[in-house]
């Protein structure tokens, strides 16, 4: 199966090399140096378009497909892990705003997010990874309000200042839970008893904001439920394909910067008078490093291609998180290893891309979990 673009397509894409090239790539390192969040370059993504990217244009988007979205986080993760994950969490946010939200809220939050207003997704515990189905946050109805209260971890989109609004999953009834028992809330950052904890020092992405978030008794009206009650689950798990096929254009991305930055050290790097490009041994390495590549990205593409058509996606989204995640960390191994004692030293970007890529594996559902969704879709 081939991916052929259309004209619109090749623009966007044309757009994308420019603006990351010439926005995004010049801020990677000081980004991962200080740890601050990209707001600037949030600004200026949201008037070009790209924050509502995947948006219905009744409602300000520019409405495009799952394909332009994987282009489009792919282009930025070429030039920095961190934008990318912050815009492909966003979009995850978008989608289910767009999937389940009624006609209000879709009005305020797909407007909000058109803006620039960076929306995070609140699913996540210390005791509820992998295992969605053991969370403790709990939303106890009075009256026409829900009170909340728990704490959510590794929530991505919430930091000091970012994050204007969390979709948030919380126990309605704890003996359905999952089953159920679980409801989805919009809230919004200013309302009372929504805290933002801990900021997390990570190994990587440390332009992405990551934070803990404390509920505590945060009062919220009925109005901001997303979908009905105990559609919480059916919530979660609904924004899932979108949100893998995200992560693997993300992988794909930095897989791809991998390669290319082995590719050009090679050319430049000479012992025993030849550039080291000339050996096999480490052409071989490069021939697999982009045979791998382009299968990520086929897969990515093949995944959104399904999802835009409205077909069963989950095990191809599945696919391709699994492969292109592991792709970016296999590549980025290799293409360290070409640049030897100094692919270890922060003065080249492989040094940023290897630790950034190490997260691809385990957010969104770890490798492993991926790999229990296609063999359940391969054994029904």
């Amino acid at each position: 199966m081939t991916f052929e673009f259309t004209k619109e397509q090749e623009m966007l894409l044309k757009m994308l090399k420019e603006f990351s090239a010439n926005e995004v790539a010049p801020l990677a390192d000081e980004l991962d140096k200080t740890g601050r969040f990209p707001q600037e370059t949030v600004e200026k993504m949201a008037k070009l378009g790209l924050m509502g990217l995947n948006v219905p244009k009744e409602y300000g988007g520019a409405g495009l497909s799952d394909v332009c979205k994987v282009m489009a986080i792919s282009e930025i993760a070429k030039a920095c892990a961190s934008t990318a994950e912050m815009f492909a969490v966003h979009l995850l946010v978008n989608y289910i705003i767009t999937k389940f939200g009624n006609e209000e809220q879709k009005k305020k939050y797909l407007g909000m997010a058109c803006s620039g207003y960076v929306g995070a997704f609140a699913l996540t515990e210390p005791n509820a990874g992998s295992d969605a189905g053991s969370l403790q946050t709990t939303a106890v109805a009075d009256g026409d309000y829900y009170v909340l209260n728990g704490s959510k971890c590794f929530i991505s989109n919430l930091g000091k200042e970012e994050g204007a609004y969390a979709v948030v999953i919380a126990l309605t009834d704890r003996v359905k839970k999952n089953h159920g028992g679980m409801t989805a809330f919009l809230v919004d950052r200013n309302t009372p008893g929504f805290v933002v904890g801990k900021l997390e020092e990570k190994m990587g992405i440390h332009g992405a904001s990551v934070s803990e978030l404390i509920l505590q008794d945060c009062r919220v009206h009925k109005s901001t439920i997303l979908g009905k009650v105990g559609d919480g689950f059916k919530v979660a798990m609904g924004g899932l394909d979108s949100g893998r096929i995200g992560i693997a254009a993300q992988a794909c991305g930095e897989a791809e910067a991998a390669l290319n930055a082995a590719v050009e050290y090679a050319k430049q790097r000479v012992q025993f008078g030849k550039p080291i490009a000339d050996k096999q041994g480490l052409q071989f390495y490069l021939a697999d490093m982009a045979t791998r590549v382009e299968a990520a990205y086929l897969l990515t593409y093949k995944a959104a291609e399904l999802l835009d058509n409205k077909k069963y996606a989950g095990k191809n989204a599945s696919m391709a998180k699994y492969y292109a995640s592991e792709t970016a960390n296999w590549v980025a191994a290799k293409a360290l290893q070409i640049h030897g004692g100094y692919g270890y030293m922060k003065d080249y970007a492989i040094e940023r891309i290897y630790r950034d890529a190490r997260i691809l594996t385990i957010y969104e559902g770890t490798s492993e979990v991926q790999k229990t969704v296609i063999s359940r879709a391969l054994l029904k």
